[in-house]
């Protein structure tokens, strides 16, 4: 499909004025003290004053100057940020005002523009069932733009299936330090769960579930044609039959606990979001949970 530009830009244009109305000083702190640095670098030297930690003093530049001196040290705060971000067909099913891949660009650029607010840099991997897209880690906030623009076009030509595990074997490719991951996808996959929890234990992983409220119920509308957006095969279905529905809404129940049991057990933070309810609230939850475990 082609991708009508203006259309795209007003859209990046709009989730822009969004999330920066999101934004504010106390969830930009949540972030910094959420995801700490990887330890703490010297800064200064400054006159030691009563009651400073004598362990700190600086004995070279004490004894050149004839004065006390400590030493001062800050956090080694620069991080990357990675976002592996689905673009399945699944992905581009909205049953509501915006659809899932609306909801990933918006929540990306959220915590794209609060980590760049805290000096990190980010990059992005836009993955179905194979890599769309690698964009590496950059500082400034023409990368969030691009990012936000990339996860929206593609959205245009989302086709085929997700493999997250393959998402994953290219993060290990091209990532060998340690790094924050925000993993965004409807996770309708299979097969990935030992390699995520490897992964989780190398990089600070955070697992973002996106869904759609018509994927977890059939309405009732009679003999309907039901299409996989991933695989394409076409399926009639008689919603009108309550057995239907209900073996439906229980399996989608079924496979969306299986999913956050799993998360649970393999200690690995996250959250879930629905294309009809605002997220930010979400986000500042899931912020607030690790600096509690902190």
């Amino acid at each position: 499909m082609a991708i009508d530009v203006k259309e795209l830009m007003a859209k990046v244009g709009k989730i822009r004025i969004l999330t920066n109305r999101l934004i504010d000083d106390q969830l930009s702190g949540d972030y910094h003290s959420t995801f700490k640095g990887q330890g703490v670098e010297f800064d200064e030297v400054r006159p030691y004053v009563p009651g400073d930690d004598v362990r700190t003093i600086d004995w070279n530049v004490t004894a050149r100057t004839g004065q006390p001196f400590i030493k001062r040290f800050s956090e080694e705060r620069e991080l990357t940020v990675l976002f592996l971000v689905d673009v399945s067909g699944s992905q581009s099913y909205g049953s509501v005002a915006r659809s899932k891949a609306e909801l990933a660009a918006e929540v990306t650029a959220l915590l794209a523009l609060t980590a760049i607010k805290n000096q990190d840099k980010i990059g992005l991997v836009l993955f179905s069932d194979r890599i769309v897209k690698y964009i590496p880690p950059r500082k400034g906030r023409q990368p969030v733009m691009r990012i936000v623009r990339e996860v929206l076009a593609a959205e245009d030509d989302a086709t085929g299936g997700t493999d997250i595990a393959g998402a994953i074997r290219f993060l290990n490719g091209v990532q060998k330090r340690r790094c924050v991951v925000f993993l965004v996808s409807d996770f309708q996959d299979s097969g990935y769960e030992k390699l995520l929890r490897v992964v989780a234990r190398r990089h600070d992983v955070v697992c973002v579930a996106v869904d759609d409220p018509a994927e977890r119920e059939l309405p009732n509308a009679g003999l309907a044609e039901l299409e996989d957006p991933e695989t394409g095969e076409l399926v009639l279905v008689d919603t009108s039959d309550r057995r239907v529905r209900a073996a439906f809404a229980e399996q989608a129940a079924k496979e969306r606990d299986e999913l956050l049991k799993f998360l649970s057990r393999s200690g690995i933070d996250h959250i879930s979001l629905s294309t009809t309810r605002p997220y930010v609230n979400e986000v500042r939850g899931l912020f607030k949970r690790r600096a509690r475990k902190r």
